[in-house]
């Protein structure tokens, strides 16, 4: 069992100076031991190792790993953790880095410029070996100095703001343009689009991909039946609201992501006729609502693994000119986009 002295205090860790002590044996001894090499006795060994458990000491690494250039870590700046979307993109930065030997720090932006860079350079202080960033803000020269010192850095899910650097993202535009196009399909000619914020990369991509299917349909965009702004449930409903009353309502609603499909969700429950919805972004339950919600899907998986292998091929010292990677989406069907138009 560890012991703890009445003296102790929590944040301050045994050395092997304690060990030492307690073994009765010099620091080279107990260095000896730590780091497996030869010259100790069996007896000499048992009396470090108990010493060692009975302490709950440590190895520090830090100057080790910081003599061989590296320290084994990667931060990766998301914009919020609690977004389901970023699980699977989290775990799969993770995977990689634990395949390559490495820690992965991470920590949320919520959609803050200046959070971003803070959280950015502050892992760049701890001495990370390379950043995955999904940015919030669009000027990213901060982070030339960073990678001229050697920091390999990867954006992923929107591109890098006045700096040129490896990117890797999701078709959002031709997700879109295909999401809209089944609608369209469909007979609907009124379509709505719920989207985030103007400034997001993602968001004017996706509303791109929206009016580029509405044109190659021939037909015109009301102003009303589209709506940018921050993904609060009172907006997206009072939008919602909004595009579905009127002499000529819409008779389907394109959602830009899967925060504002969710409460678009809530929405439709409560409307008065059938309105089809496809949202981009696959969201846990859609396919057990009734009707399923048709949907834009995206692999969060993909984006994080290829983005960390893009990162760790940097570590590793490969030449090439930084890169842009798009990956493609997948309409997934499951019969809320198929609803026909509800004249009313």
């Amino acid at each position: 069992m560890v012991e703890i002295s009445p003296q102790q205090r929590y944040g301050t860790r045994p050395t092997m100076k304690d060990v030492a002590a307690r073994a009765g044996v010099g620091l080279k001894t107990v260095s000896r031991v730590v780091n497996g090499e030869a010259g100790v006795t069996p007896d000499t060994e048992r009396r470090v190792r108990d010493a060692i458990t009975a302490l709950g000491f440590r190895r520090n690494d830090s100057a080790r790993i910081l003599r061989k250039g590296r320290t084994a870590s990667i931060g990766l700046v998301l914009e919020d953790l609690a977004d389901p979307f970023y699980a699977p993109l989290n775990r799969a930065v993770e995977e990689v880095a634990r395949a390559h030997g490495a820690l992965l720090i991470n920590g949320s932006s919520a959609e803050d410029a200046e959070r971003e860079r803070e959280l950015a350079l502050a892992f760049c202080a701890r001495r990370v070996d390379g950043l995955i960033v999904i940015p919030a803000g669009s000027d990213h020269r901060y982070l030339e100095p960073e990678m001229a010192a050697g920091i390999a850095t990867v954006f992923v899910d929107r591109p890098a703001g006045l700096i040129d650097a490896d990117v890797v993202l999701s078709d959002s535009f031709g997700g879109a343009r295909e999401g809209v196009a089944h609608l369209l399909a469909h007979g609907h000619r009124r379509i709505g689009f719920l989207g985030d914020q103007p400034h997001i990369h993602t968001a004017t991509e996706r509303l791109r991909g929206y009016r580029a299917a509405m044109a190659e349909a021939g037909l015109p965009v009301d102003d009303a039946w589209v709506s940018l702004g921050a993904t609060a449930p009172e907006r997206v409903r009072w939008e919602a609201e909004r595009m579905l009353g009127g002499p000529r309502p819409v008779t389907a609603l394109f959602a830009g992501n899967n925060r504002v499909t969710v409460t678009v969700v809530r929405v439709l429950a409560r409307a008065e006729r059938p309105v089809a919805l496809v949202g981009f972004d696959d969201f846990e339950l859609a396919d057990l609502l009734s009707p399923g919600v048709t949907v834009v899907a995206q692999d969060a998986a993909r984006l994080g693994r290829t983005a960390a292998e893009r990162l760790f091929r940097r570590l590793d010292g490969v030449p090439e000119a930084p890169r842009r990677v798009q990956l493609p989406t997948r309409l997934v069907v499951r019969g809320s986009g198929e609803l026909p138009p509800a004249e009313s």
